[in-house]
């Protein structure tokens, strides 16, 4: 199968899945007690109020009739209006995004680049003192509560040794979080800490793998140093299966997101959709969803490019 046919077939099934995805909060929004209508209206609306919201709305119409307007509205940026802030959740989430994204993919960064060479390392040393230590380490780090290892962060690093501020970068803007880098630090490595647990074992379980094939053996062979051997062709053919799994990560490293954004009360979307599950804001909790659930579809097609190009066979073996 050609590259381009590959590309096309992905980008097909990637928007296949965001219509479902379309329909699962679509019917997330009708499956709330007494319906959009009661949720924003509050528990005090009379019948009366909710008949009139729902003939606004359009929501006593037939719910084909429904999905198709709410794909239209979603298709023109519309996702609804906070009724506690009062104002259009896809300005909310215009405004929090960028900030979550930016320490979402710092915390993606440090992340690999702590556990690609660290599984490396682990792989060439296997069951040595240092492959049994960082094994551990790595357990250790991935049953850990993200909000315990926050915790644990400030009081290391803030309280005891006050190294870095407790609170995360403030700022409407990305331009003020970004002017603070001290203040990105902890939560960054809070963020980066399973992941590094993660990706280190699948780097390490790929290094073996490509270890023990043939052409290793006759690099070796041919005298080729094992240095060269490692980073020259170890490293490309390891980095296939991880950088699978990357894109499959999307969520974990948002839901990770949302649980430090509270702790350090950085002033991204997950803090947003923290506040928002708080005082009950559908609007806001769908539209995060649904954002979320796009950013998870697309990280994942733009894995499969990648892992595409680090290894050509890939389209050729799924086809």
């Amino acid at each position: 199968m050609s590259t381009l046919m590959y590309l096309a077939r992905r980008v097909l099934q990637a928007v296949l899945v965001i219509l479902i995805v379309t329909v699962v909060v679509f019917c997330l929004l009708h499956a709330l007690p007494g319906g959009p209508a009661r949720g924003i209206l509050g528990a005090q609306a009379t019948a009366q109020q909710i008949a009139q919201f729902n003939h606004e709305q359009g929501l006593d119409k037939p719910l084909p009739a429904q999905y198709l307007y709410y794909l239209r509205t979603l298709a023109s940026g519309d996702l609804g209006t906070s009724y506690t802030l009062n104002e259009p959740v896809s300005t909310l989430i215009v405004q929090r995004l960028p900030k979550t994204l930016v320490l979402t993919v710092l915390s993606a960064i440090v992340g690999l680049l702590l556990a690609i060479p660290l599984g490396m390392w682990q792989a060439v040393r296997r069951n040595k003192p240092f492959d049994y230590a960082i094994t551990t380490l790595s357990f250790v780090a991935y049953a850990t509560p993200v909000y315990f290892l926050g915790l644990l962060l400030v009081l290391l690093f803030s309280q005891v040794l006050p190294w870095f501020p407790a609170q995360a970068p403030q700022g409407d803007t990305l331009g003020q979080v970004l002017s603070d880098p001290a203040g990105l630090v902890l939560p960054v490595i809070a963020g980066a800490a399973s992941m590094v647990a993660v990706f280190s074992r699948y780097m390490r379980a790929a290094t073996l793998e490509n270890l023990s094939e043939d052409y290793v053996r006759t690099a070796r062979a041919g005298g080729t140093r094992r240095r060269a051997i490692l980073w020259r062709h170890v490293f490309r053919n390891s980095l296939t299966p991880v950088t699978a799994m990357l894109g499959y990560y999307v969520p974990v490293l948002f839901g990770g997101a949302l649980v430090v954004e509270q702790l350090f009360n950085y002033p991204g979307m997950g803090l947003l959709f923290w506040s928002a599950a708080q005082s009950s804001d559908y609007p806001v909790l769908l539209g995060c969803v649904l954002v979320i659930s796009v950013a998870t579809v697309v990280g994942t097609l733009l894995a499969d490019i990648l892992q595409r190009v680090i290894d050509p066979r890939v389209a050729g073996g799924r086809s």
